[in-house]
């Protein structure tokens, strides 16, 4: 039988996914607690933390997208710790698309995502993402960054 509790923070961790793929902002917003750590990890010095920043993270790499897309996948769950195992397909306006697979591992307390972590490939983007995006990425507002670094 499931615990409620398990229940729960998968449902947490399953709304937030819901609410990027239709990058609804201020629905992920709800998700996360006030001081949640979110980490790329090929690059734990470009954190954000808190929901504002963290939502300013995503909307740099996100929001620019003709399309984006999360594909669930395996999700495991140890009291308030979650593994979920996914996909996401980015569209850009000029026509690339690609998949990038993630695992991420997000610590739930309290009903809120308070550690957020994701572990992903970026040679994968580079290899359909046309060269502008990386060059907008390069001129985007940092004012986010947090330096995960000493923390994970």
């Amino acid at each position: 039988m499931t615990d409620v509790s398990t229940l729960a923070v998968e449902d947490v961790v399953l709304g937030l996914w819901k609410a990027l793929s239709r990058r609804d902002w201020d629905a992920v917003k709800t998700f996360l607690a006030d001081d949640c750590l979110y980490v790329d990890m090929p690059v734990p010095a470009l954190a954000a933390r808190g929901p504002d920043d963290i939502v300013k993270r995503l909307k740099m790499g996100l929001e620019p997208l003709a399309g984006y897309e999360n594909h669930d996948g395996l999700l495991v769950s140890n009291g308030p710790d979650v593994i979920y195992e996914h996909s996401e397909t980015w569209t850009f306006g000029t026509g690339e698309q690609g998949v990038l697979r993630f695992v991420t591992v997000h610590k739930v307390a309290d009903g809120k995502v308070a550690v957020w972590k994701d572990y992903w490939d970026f040679n994968s983007l580079v290899a359909f993402a046309p060269p502008n995006h990386f060059e907008n990425l390069a001129s985007a507002d940092t004012s986010w960054v947090f330096d995960a670094s000493g923390l994970v």
